[in-house]
């Protein structure tokens, strides 16, 4: 194994040797240029970098090991910028000057520009590396879903009126720091005392005659909002003025859309349905996830795969709550398209289960098909019943798996902000995971 020899080598330094991780990650960037490129037109966004004067902005390698540094060491970005200075290892990884170490902002502006799609090839990249050290062989293999949360509140009508009211309250006071003479009503004041008001009453009828109060202390917040919006023109005097401007026209169809969903729900009484509600205004791609009797989830669903070696080999951000069993096949495609071979067995949960995924299996040529639990007259599909006990215990090592990653790169709930930073924030946690994962399996018969 090429890498277990090259690994070997360099533990020589004392520093790779107290941390293994880097110092395979270190390995697999010096022999695979091709990683490093394939992030590149992100990070650079087609500008070429200059190749004359003083080289203000890091390298892309740099950008990348930084990346891969701040998700091991589940560091943000400030953490990042003072351990450039604190650990000679960081120093080392990142290959940065310790005279001219980068700020956090310069670090952010680039991490960040990284998208979803390319990290999740460059985590299929790595993957394939694990594969022809022998790490992985794709023979079996086991798919689970799980929900990672977003950063928000506990939902409910009340609260996100509150939210609507505060935060247009928040950009219209930074509006009138920017515009002399500008001046507007206040609602927060009054808004807040109903908000805990209605928290904590119990009569129903009450809570209609507080909620019908609210509503039209919102209705006239909307209206400031509006016609502020309608007159921008005689606003928007500076750059800033502008931005928060722009911020509040975004933020009132959101005001809006929670206008009408509270009025149907707690006044009108109706069902509203799921997708015709929102779950934060923050957040606002957040999905309500239910999955069985358990309690309800804020997020969205993601669905893994992994392999033998425990490597998550598929990772799938989903929109919406689709059912387990709609996501079986094309994730199996997902596996022939990235790794060029089809599984020779397949371990799911029961929620996976159905005859559709059962003739999808044997036409693809899966040998072993196994449920943990099936209903009504599918059967497993197993060479003998000793092979279904066996596969049934391995697919249960997933949930393992999952709470690995969660709990080790702190990914219970995701505190990255937005829909696109969501998916970076999964990915990157994945690849520092499967780097963990490849590391001790290349030093499971070392001897240091």
């Amino acid at each position: 194994m090429k890498l277990f020899e090259l690994l070997v080598l360099k533990f020589e330094d004392g520093n790779w040797a107290n941390d293994p991780e880097l110092g395979l990650m270190d390995t697999i960037l010096e022999q695979n240029p091709k990683l490093t490129k394939m992030l590149e037109s992100d990070i650079t966004q087609g500008k070429p970098s200059a190749t004359f004067g003083r080289q203000d902005a890091p390298s892309v390698e740099q950008i990348i090991r930084a990346a891969i540094y701040k998700e091991m060491k589940n560091l943000d970005y400030r953490s990042l910028e003072y351990a450039q200075e604190d650990s000679r290892i960081c120093e080392k990884f990142v290959k940065i000057d310790p005279y001219r170490p980068y700020s956090f902002q310069v670090w952010q502006k680039y991490i960040s520009r990284i998208s979803e799609e390319k990290l999740e090839m460059f985590m299929v990249e790595l993957n394939r590396i694990a594969i022809s050290e022998g790490l992985e062989d794709v023979q079996s293999f086991r798919q689970d879903a799980t929900v990672i949360e977003t950063n928000i509140h506990y939902p409910t009508n009340n609260s996100l009126v509150w939210d609507c009211i505060k935060e247009s309250e928040r950009l219209l006071e930074h509006l009138k720091e920017e515009i002399e003479g500008f001046s507007f009503e206040e609602y927060k004041k009054k808004a807040k005392k109903i908000y805990f008001k209605i928290n904590v009453e119990k009569n129903a009828e009450k809570r209609v005659k507080m909620f019908q109060k609210q509503l039209k202390m919102f209705t006239e917040c909307i209206n400031q909002v509006s016609n502020i919006v309608k007159k921008k023109s005689e606003y928007g005097v500076t750059a800033k003025a502008i931005g928060y401007i722009a911020m509040l026209e975004s933020l009132l169809p959101v005001m809006e859309k929670v206008y009408s969903m509270t009025e149907r729900k707690e006044i009108n009484k109706e069902s509203v349905p799921v997708e015709e509600k929102i779950f934060s205004i923050y957040e606002r791609h957040t999905d309500i996830i239910v999955k069985g009797q358990r309690d309800v989830q804020f997020g969205h669903k993601v669905n893994l795969g992994c392999g033998k070696s425990n490597l998550i080999l598929t990772c799938e951000i989903l929109e919406g709550n689709p059912k387990d069993s709609e996501l079986y096949q094309g994730t199996i495609e997902m596996v022939k398209k990235y790794y060029g071979k089809t599984p020779e067995s397949s371990a799911t949960d029961g929620g996976f289960a159905s005859m559709a995924n059962i003739e999808y299996s044997k036409k693809e040529g899966i040998v072993n098909i196994v449920f943990n639990k099936i209903r009504g007259c599918m059967k497993n599909v197993a060479n003998n019943k000793w092979i279904e006990n066996k596969l049934k215990r391995w697919r249960s090592g997933i949930e393992a798996i999952i709470s690995n990653l969660k709990r080790g790169f702190h990914i219970s709930r995701c505190v990255w902000k937005g829909l696109r930073h969501y998916g970076q924030k999964v990915f990157w946690s994945i690849i520092g995971y499967n780097l963990r994962v490849m590391t001790a399996g290349l030093l499971a018969g070392m001897t240091l």
